[in-house]
């Protein structure tokens, strides 16, 4: 078992503004992992206010050794390894269980979404993402996704309904809204939730901060939008201690450590009776497969990584209908550009 990797800076079209936050580029580590002949996959795509960096992900890389690994592979072991090998460093862990998921599915002619028991019939819409801009700008930011049938909005600044109001002036598309913790007061955020249903808002992220378990819960009770968890849940380990503050969780390869936890938290929170919602961050076609792949097992997707950047180095899956298309090649399927 051999393991290589590279950096790649990914750009972005505009640059990305949710609540504090603003940035034009997002550094990845493209991994490849090659075993009998066959070359697995992966992508960590390590945006800044998670605390990965080029340097973090090749100093974990470094440290990895897969000598004997050998399929059939077992991803809990292997889990265990990667965080044995340090703590942290989720999207770094990520790339290399992406990059097994790929190789496995070659290994043995399989398509990954197959390995993982999901069916590409149930595959949800996925939203694309409209970042906190100018009102020009926004409206420029719709158009330009025509294609998708869904729209997320990026809110928590004061300028949240003129946001709203913009897009609603060209567009009558759903609407998902994260709010990514920039909401500070419960009633003021309820009140306004009411407001966002009537706007044709269908589900709302992390309304207040993650820390605040308890004014998200008061939100949750009665809202009348699905509440979803993101900051507030990264790994499996998770979801026991906010359960009972949303109605679901926010899903992403990138905090989750891969594929074979995410499944983990997807079959977690259905026992517990949660929606799942599965999203990503800039990501390539690579983790953009990879989420897809478990997509049909959750209630909604955010998988729009391929809308949003500039310079995907992968020719870009099949998008029909407001949906991803999962190939029926073995491993991910993804294709370099042409």
């Amino acid at each position: 078992m051999t393991i290589s990797w590279k950096p790649f800076e990914l750009k972005l079209k505009y640059p990305f503004r949710i609540s504090g936050y603003s940035r034009t580029f997002t550094p990845l580590m493209l991994v490849k992992i090659g075993y009998d002949g066959k070359t697995g996959l992966g992508e960590a795509s390590m945006v800044p206010y998670m605390g990965e960096s080029v340097e973090t992900a090749s100093n974990f890389l470094s440290k990895l050794d897969l000598t004997d690994l050998k399929p059939p592979f077992d991803y809990d072991e292997i889990q265990r390894y990667l965080d044995s090998a340090a703590p942290g460093n989720p999207a770094v862990k990520a790339a290399v269980d992406i990059a097994l998921h790929d190789l496995e599915g070659k290994l043995y002619g399989e398509p990954c979404y197959a390995l993982l028991g999901a069916d590409p019939r149930n595959m949800p819409l996925t939203s694309v993402t409209i970042g906190m801009d100018s009102p020009e700008i926004v409206v420029k930011k719709v158009n330009e996704a025509e294609a998708a049938h869904v729209l997320k909005v990026k809110l928590g600044s004061a300028d949240d309904k003129i946001l709203v109001e913009t897009i609603r002036s060209v567009s009558a598309k759903k609407l998902y809204v994260d709010a990514n913790q920039g909401w500070t007061n419960k009633e003021q955020a309820l009140d306004f939730i009411f407001w966002l249903r009537d706007q044709g808002v269908e589900l709302i992220e992390q309304p207040m901060s993650k820390i605040d378990h308890a004014s998200n819960a008061w939100i949750t009770e009665r809202s009348p939008l699905p509440i979803i968890a993101d900051e507030s849940v990264q790994r499996l380990a998770d979801i026991k201690h906010i359960k009972d503050s949303y109605h679901g969780i926010n899903v992403k390869l990138m905090k989750s450590g891969g594929m074979h936890e995410a499944h983990q938290m997807i079959k977690r929170a259905r026992e517990l009776k949660l929606k799942v919602l599965i999203g990503c961050m800039s990501e390539t076609s690579v983790a953009t497969l990879a989420a897809a792949a478990l997509a049909p097992l959750c209630d909604w997707a955010d998988l729009d990584g391929p809308f949003l950047t500039s310079n995907n180095p992968f020719k870009m899956p099949g998008f029909e209908e407001g949906k991803w298309v999962l190939p029926v090649s073995d491993g991910l399927g993804v294709e370099d550009a042409v």
